[in-house]
């Protein structure tokens, strides 16, 4: 017998006609022993508690009805009542509070509807319970919005982390990029690149003075942006899980991976440049053989083909910085890593990426334009000389645009890093199952929740 409330067990019901408890008259097996055998009722047809038709099927093959009562001519025969509820496996179960069985507030297991609701079994489900969220993120596969989401809500929660990280290596970039471009530009003499009338050798030393001035800008803004992308690596991975961190914590975390970071941003740029290089070169080769024509076309052909697969790599790629800071993996691991995340899932990191890069871009400049003109305004050159490549600004612009740099660096670097993040845990959730992992980290009861949530399709 089964035990479980609103639930019979086949064969359990009782009898037709008997009432559970009820006492049987004494049969034949009831008489004493060595008695004459009893007459038992209805054992004549004749008699009045006859219980047997008179008339019998006729002998021979073929089935036979179940006896019924006899014909008092007064009509057919009534159908037999249907069978009580719960009487058996064939019948829905007992009705309990909300319509399902009494175990639970509404229907089978307490979800709505139960076994008799319209639409067949599964009618009114509520569907799997929703995924458990000790940090920023739901833990289970992620919809755009919840990246995008996810990234500021970890700005805005742990504001003081991501603020002293943000603010610290934007002040410092800011400072160099100012000495430099205030003492190494203001060196260089750029009016040759606009002139038509200087000779090529003047252009090309123009040239080769503005690359030199720009590359230690390049240079720095480049560590800048890396150092930042590695702290706040650890401040989201850790808002994940719900968990602060500190300034100090996440110096610690992040300080043992940034010799690898480094390297492996260096390579991600030289193998760029290599590929710019090999799709530029049947141009050059063509156009140093005095063919300017062809030698033009295939320089065409080569930027374009160059833009797509260096932007094809860089992508593919892009899992490769979280990667290498959270498995603690090198550079040649972190790389395969990444592709293997972002197979199959091109398009949708690409345009992430670009959604996150541009509506960062949109806030940053927000910030840094009106300084970009107030310091233009408050210079010898007024505002007309932004435009002017030969004007020189001086350094009430570059103090006051730097100041707007900073700002607008304080924007962009925790949404980048956060959407990078947000991207590879996403990634490793739905190939990986990461999420049963997060949630065990994060001290949440293991009841499968989570497990069950992590198969809902994101978007």
């Amino acid at each position: 017998m089964n035990d479980t409330p609103g639930w019979a067990s086949p064969g359990s019901a009782p009898s037709d006609g008997q009432e559970p408890g009820a006492s049987r008259p004494a049969g034949p097996t009831d008489r004493p022993v060595g008695a004459p055998p009893a007459e038992q009722p209805g054992t004549d047809p004749q008699s009045p508690g006859a219980k047997w038709s008179k008339e019998q099927p006729p002998p021979g093959p073929g089935q036979w009805s179940a006896p019924t009562a006899p014909d008092r001519a007064t009509g057919p025969t009534p159908p037999p009542p249907p069978p009580p509820p719960g009487s058996g496996w064939g019948g829905p179960p007992p009705p309990g509070p909300g319509g399902g069985h009494p175990g639970g507030p509404a229907g089978h297991g307490g979800y709505g509807g139960g076994w008799g609701a319209p639409g067949g079994w599964g009618a009114g489900w509520g569907g799997p319970p929703p995924a458990a969220k000790p940090g920023v993120i739901p833990l289970r596969p992620l919809a755009v919005g919840e990246i995008l989401d996810g990234a500021v809500t970890t700005m805005r929660t742990y504001w003081r982390t991501v603020l002293g990280i943000s603010l610290t290596v934007a002040v410092v970039t800011q400072i160099f990029v100012v000495l430099l471009q205030g003492l190494v530009l203001d060196a260089t003499d750029p009016n040759a690149l606009g002139d038509p009338s200087a000779t090529p050798d003047e252009q090309l030393s123009a040239m080769g003075d503005a690359l030199r001035a720009s590359g230690p800008v390049l240079l720095i803004t480049l560590v800048g942006t890396i150092t930042a992308t590695a702290l706040l690596t650890a401040v989201t991975s850790r808002a994940v899980l719900g968990r602060p961190v500190t300034l100090g914590e996440a110096w610690r975390d992040a300080r043992p991976q940034l010799p690898r970071l480094f390297g492996l941003i260096f390579l991600l740029i030289l193998g760029a440049a290599v590929t710019v290089l090999v799709c530029l070169l049947p141009g050059i080769l063509v156009t140093a053989a005095d063919n300017a024509d062809a030698g033009a076309a295939l320089m065409a052909f080569g930027i374009l083909g160059s833009v797509v697969l260096v932007l094809w790599l860089l992508v593919r790629f892009s899992l490769a910085s979280p990667t290498l800071m959270l498995e603690k993996q090198g550079i040649k691991k972190a790389l395969a890593r990444s592709a293997k995340l972002t197979r199959g899932s091109w398009w949708r990191i690409f345009g992430i990426q670009l959604l996150a890069m541009i509506i960062a871009n949109i806030v940053s400049m927000i910030a840094v334009v009106p300084f970009a003109v107030l310091g233009a305004a408050l210079s010898d050159g007024g505002v007309s000389g932004m435009l002017d490549a030969s004007s020189d600004l001086g350094w009430t612009y570059l103090v006051v645009s730097g100041i707007g740099s900073v700002i607008g660096s304080m924007i962009t670097f925790p949404i980048s890093a956060g959407v990078i993040v947000l991207l590879y845990i996403d990634q490793r959730i739905r190939r990986e199952a990461l999420d049963v992992v997060l949630a065990r980290a994060a001290g949440l009861p293991d009841n499968g929740t989570t497990t069950a949530a992590a198969t809902i399709p994101g978007s």
